[in-house]
C-alpha cells in the first residue's frame, strides 16, 4: 500500500487489501472510495471484502467503479459529491492512484479550480497529468464527453 496526499481532505493509494484496513483507520483516515472495478485483474480482493473490512475497521466505505481509461464525467462528478459527503480525510485507491486522481482532476476542474493548479498537486503527489490538460480544460467548460 502506498498512500500520496493529493489535498487535506483526500489521499490516494494503489491496491488495498482486507487486512490493510484498520492500518488505514490507524493513520486517520475516516473514509475510503475503492475506483477499482471487481474483477479487472487476476487476484485483486473483491469489493465486497474491502467495504466489509472496512466497516469492521471503523472506515466509511464508498464504491465508484471506474475501468481504466473510460472516466466519464459522471463518474467524475459522482466521486467529488461523495468526497463530500464522506467524513475526511478520504483515502481513494485503484491499482496504482492514478485514477483516483484523475477523478479528483477532472471534478475539481469542473467545480473551477485553476488547471495549472490541479495539475501542480498532482505532480507533487507524483502523478503527471500533463497529457490530461484538455480533458481538464473540457470538464472545466462542462463538455459532457467521457474522458
Amino acid at each position: 500500500m502506498q498512500i500520496r496526499q493529493l489535498v487535506d481532505a483526500l489521499s490516494v493509494a494503489t491496491q488495498l487489501d482486507a487486512s490493510d484496513m484498520s492500518t488505514v483507520a490507524a493513520l486517520g483516515f475516516r473514509s475510503v472510495i475503492n475506483n477499482r472495478p471487481d474483477n479487472e485483474e487476476a487476484g485483486q480482493p473483491a469489493g465486497a471484502s474491502l467495504e466489509q473490512a472496512a466497516l469492521a475497521a471503523g472506515l466509511a466505505y464508498r464504491e465508484i467503479a471506474v475501468v481504466s481509461g473510460q472516466i466519464t464525467p459522471a463518474q467524475a462528478q459522482s466521486f467529488g459529491q461523495t468526497l463530500a459527503h464522506l467524513p475526511a480525510p478520504v483515502l481513494a485507491f485503484c491499482r496504482t492512484g492514478t485514477r483516483s486522481t484523475l477523478l479528483w482532476a477532472l471534478d475539481s476542474a469542473r467545480s473551477g479550480t485553476d488547471i495549472d493548479a490541479i495539475i501542480g498537486t498532482a505532480a507533487h503527489a507524483g502523478y503527471d497529468l500533463g497529457g490530461w490538460r484538455a480533458r481538464l480544460q473540457q470538464a472545466q467548460h462542462g463538455d459532457v464527453a467521457a474522458t
